[in-house]
C-alpha cells in the first residue's frame, strides 16, 4: 500500500490523494481475505461441530483480530503515514524534494 503511495507521489500526485487511491486499490483484496477467514471461523464461534466448545473462544478472538487488523491496515496505517510525512515536510532545515 505504502509502496504504491510512493509511486504515485513520484508521479506528482498530492499525498492525501495518493493515500486515497492506494486505499481504494487495497480495499477489495483486504476485505475479501479477512471476510473469508472470518466466515470460515463462524461455525466454531457459534459452537457448531465436535469439540467446538473448546475452540469457541479462539474463534471469537480470531474474528475480532481480523476486524481490528482491517481497520488498522486500511485506516490507521495511512493516517499515521500522512501525519509522519506532513511533520517530515515541515521539519526545519529540510530541503524539499530531497529524502
Amino acid at each position: 500500500m505504502l509502496d504504491f503511495v510512493k509511486h504515485l507521489r513520484a508521479e506528482g500526485i498530492e499525498l492525501a490523494e495518493a493515500l486515497v487511491r492506494s486505499g481504494r486499490r487495497r480495499l477489495r483484496p483486504v476485505l475479501m481475505t479477512s471476510l473469508a477467514a472470518a466466515l470460515g471461523m463462524l461455525p466454531l464461534a457459534y459452537g457448531i461441530g465436535s469439540g467446538a466448545d473448546m475452540l469457541k473462544p479462539l474463534a471469537v478472538a480470531v474474528i475480532g483480530a481480523l476486524c481490528i487488523s482491517v481497520l488498522l491496515s486500511l485506516v490507521a496505517t495511512p493516517t499515521v503515514y500522512y501525519l509522519f510525512q506532513r511533520s517530515r515536510e515541515k521539519a526545519p532545515g529540510r530541503i524539499p524534494g530531497r529524502e
